[in-house]
């Protein structure tokens, strides 16, 4: 099978189901962000060292969550092959509460916002949470005008949680300090 298909020339992509609609219509744009919320995470993955084996175990589970997000997007409820996709459910919301509250417990308590930064691991963790953070609004703005899954739409909540307590417990783990935020004056 050829990588490129030419059937997107016209700036229009096929969803699971059949239906064409514009590279720009809204389920595409969420979708495309899950896609670029995985990327970003990979790029973490990269950047794992000997200290961060538990941290690289779950962002490898989360990659294989987005994509099932991908395609929970990619397929509105009507479709024929609504059936054929796994949908993001509240067992997988759950799993990511317990990844939360493991990966924060030993973190020291927040006296004030943290500065997005650190090593680079807690750099790029800080980074996926605000594309993660741009896949949720475009979730949202999709649930404006079709059904999306109710236990996706928290489940992209609890990621930009997940990732920064990791952003955190990546410092942590590294040896640097989170940078406080202080305001003006």
């Amino acid at each position: 099978m050829k990588l490129y298909t030419r059937t997107g020339d016209d700036g229009s992509t096929g969803l699971f189901g059949g239906d064409r609609v514009s590279k720009h219509n809204i389920r595409v744009v969420a979708y495309g962000h899950a896609d670029e919320t995985n990327a970003s995470i990979g790029m973490c993955v990269s950047c794992c060292g000997p200290n961060d084996d538990r941290i690289r175990e779950i962002l490898l589970s989360l990659q294989s969550r987005l994509f099932d997000l991908g395609a929970d997007l990619a397929t509105p409820a009507d479709s024929v092959h609504a059936d054929k996709v796994t949908r993001l459910s509240q067992s997988m919301v759950e799993q990511m509460e317990r990844w939360i509250d493991e990966v924060d417990d030993d973190n020291a308590p927040m006296t004030s916002f943290v500065l997005p930064g650190g090593c680079e691991l807690a750099s790029r963790l800080h980074l996926s949470r605000t594309i993660s953070r741009r896949c949720e609004r475009s979730m949202i703005e999709l649930r404006e005008s079709e059904e999306v899954n109710v236990h996706a739409m928290v489940w992209v909540n609890r990621l930009s949680d997940l990732l920064f307590a990791m952003a955190r417990a990546a410092n942590r783990l590294h040896g640097v300090d989170d940078v406080p935020w202080h305001p003006a004056g």
